[in-house]
């Protein structure tokens, strides 16, 4: 028998699909919309969280008669109808639509959205979406009881983002607050379900563009203190920078790696003890058109407090870098570590580092030659050749 999928806003199921819900043997949904919209003396199954949604379905799946099943919105955007499916079969599930909760709050924004990022932390890890909303200009973020609003606002204190917080939209009491990630803190707690809506600075994002491992004269650097692209390469592949991921570049000097991460589309924090060097990967950072957040401080101490990473590249520590590495592999979060190194002699430490900390660690010498003219043809220029260690969490 068919699963009708009933997206409900506002307290009503789409037009024309009234019948449905009547003629239902069993209808499912919150207890909220239950209460509101089954027909009186319908077997009724509540879609809770948890383990609780599994038996729920097994319910819905397994019945004889015609279901319904009541979700928010548009149920197919991160929505009922992906676990429905796995469990009763494509043919059976047919899906009546309301606006989702985030058409929605673009709208009351009078905003368009054809552009934005859209992520969820409903139910899962909600430091993938906090990534994206650190990192894009533009980000709709789906929330839950424990990624709150103020979850998310606490941790972009500090950045240049607007949030907007669209609660129960559709409601007689919806409400939509605007304000800077602090006052979104003061503001205390908001009613579920809600959307948080992240805007930055209009940056261009040219995360898709095919160039990586650029040239060393598209960054402002200072006497070939840079990260040359062919260890930038091999660094790069090694880190994996992503959208929906946090990336730590310590010791960034140029920059030049933070930048290439943001336009790989991940979030990057950039840190260095050099005063020069964080002017130098602000100024990279908006020749790219790309948000990196640069950090001055004396590392290890001052990562202490940053939002936790994905990956980290070490480009630089002195006489702190194995305290440095150490400090980054203690981090549960941290899958992948990169550190470049000139000094043979500091290779074999570090890998120790990274193999106590758990890591499988590996290490590659990068020693590249470029073409250079010499009296009507060319020769071979070597490049410094630098370690690259690696550290991957199995």
């Amino acid at each position: 028998m068919t699963i009708a999928v009933l997206g409900v806003t506002g307290g009503r199921v789409p037009p024309g699909t009234e019948g449905l819900l009547a003629g239902a043997a069993l209808v499912a949904g919150g207890a909220r919309q239950l209460e509101a919209l089954a027909p009186a003396g319908v077997r009724t199954v509540v879609l809770g969280g948890g383990v609780g949604v599994d038996l729920a379905l097994a319910d819905v799946v397994g019945c004889d008669g015609p279901c319904v099943v009541l979700a928010s919105g548009d149920p197919g955007f991160f929505g009922i109808v992906r676990a429905l499916r796995r469990r009763g079969g494509d043919e059976r599930v047919v899906v009546h639509p309301a606006p989702s909760s985030v058409a929605m709050a673009f709208a009351r924004l009078g905003l368009p959205w054809d552009d934005a990022l859209v992520v969820s932390a409903h139910a899962r890890d909600p430091r993938p979406a906090l990534a994206v909303a650190l990192r894009h200009p533009k980000v709709g973020i789906l929330t839950d009881g424990t990624a709150t609003p103020g979850w998310f606002a606490e941790r972009l204190v500090g950045s240049d983002r607007r949030l907007a917080v669209a609660e129960r939209l559709g409601e007689a009491d919806e409400r939509v607050v605007r304000g800077t990630p602090e006052e979104i803190v003061a503001a205390g707690a908001f009613a579920q379900p809600n959307v948080v809506v992240s805007l930055g600075a209009g940056v261009v994002d040219d995360a898709r563009g095919p160039a990586w491992a650029l040239p060393e004269d598209a960054f402002d650097h200072r006497a070939g203190m840079i990260t040359k692209r062919e260890v930038r390469a091999v660094a790069l592949a090694a880190l994996g920078p992503r959208v929906g991921e946090l990336v730590w570049d310590v010791g960034c000097g140029s920059g030049s790696v933070a930048v290439e991460c943001a336009r790989l589309g991940a979030a990057v924090v950039a840190v260095d003890t050099n005063a020069d060097a964080v002017v130098r990967t602000r100024r990279n950072a908006e020749r790219f058109g790309v948000p990196v957040r640069v950090v001055e401080g004396r590392a290890p101490g001052v990562l202490a407090g940053l939002p936790e990473p994905d990956a980290v590249f070490v480009g630089g520590g002195g006489e702190e870098l194995e305290a440095i590495v150490d400090c980054c592999a203690a981090l549960p979060t941290v899958r992948r570590v990169v550190v470049t190194l000139a000094l043979v002699e500091r290779a074999g430490p570090v890998l120790e580092r990274l193999a106590a900390g758990g890591f499988a660690a590996e290490g590659t010498l990068v020693s590249a030659s470029r073409l250079a003219p010499l009296a009507g043809g060319h020769r071979l220029a070597a490049t410094n050749p630098v370690f690259v260690a690696t550290g991957r969490r199995p």
